[in-house]
This record gives C-alpha cells, structure tokens and sequence, in this order.
C-alpha cells in the first residue's frame, strides 16, 4: 500500500470541471504519471500525479477540501503485491 500526496498547498479535486467525470474512481487502475486530481492554487490548476501504478483503493479529502503540501490524498494497492 502506497499514498499520493499534494505536492502543494490548495483545493483539491477529483474531476477538471464540475460537470465531468473525476480522472479515476476508487477502486480504478492508474499508471504511474497519471493524473488522479488537480489542486487549485492561485487560480491555477495544478495536477496531482501517481508516482506508482496500482489501484486506487479510496480518496482521503472530499472535492474542495483545502488541501495541505504533503497531506495524503489518495491510497495505491500496489500493482506489485
């Protein structure tokens, strides 16, 4: 098991637009570099990667939760285990 962090402070989100289908679900598959969220700072969207391939297992933070550098925000299921 493995987490994505923020990278930087801001607001957090699972989708590029209200509207849209968040990048990944829980319990999809991501490759590593792939983007699983954005966080918004200074008007700026910023993407949140995955530095590992595996299943994302469950979100930590709720769509538009202010969002700390190097909170948790999402847990991997390693694809090696």
């Amino acid at each position: 098991m493995s987490t994505v962090k923020a990278q930087q402070s801001g607001v957090f989100f699972r989708r590029p637009a209200p509207e849209a289908d968040p990048y990944v679900r829980e319990g999809g598959h991501v490759d590593p570099g792939q983007t699983i969220a954005v966080i918004e700072a200074v008007k700026t969207f910023n993407p949140v990667k995955s530095a590992a391939a595996g299943t994302v297992t469950r979100f930590l933070l709720a769509d538009g939760t202010e969002v700390a550098q190097g909170q948790e925000i999402a847990e991997l299921a390693d694809e090696n285990t």
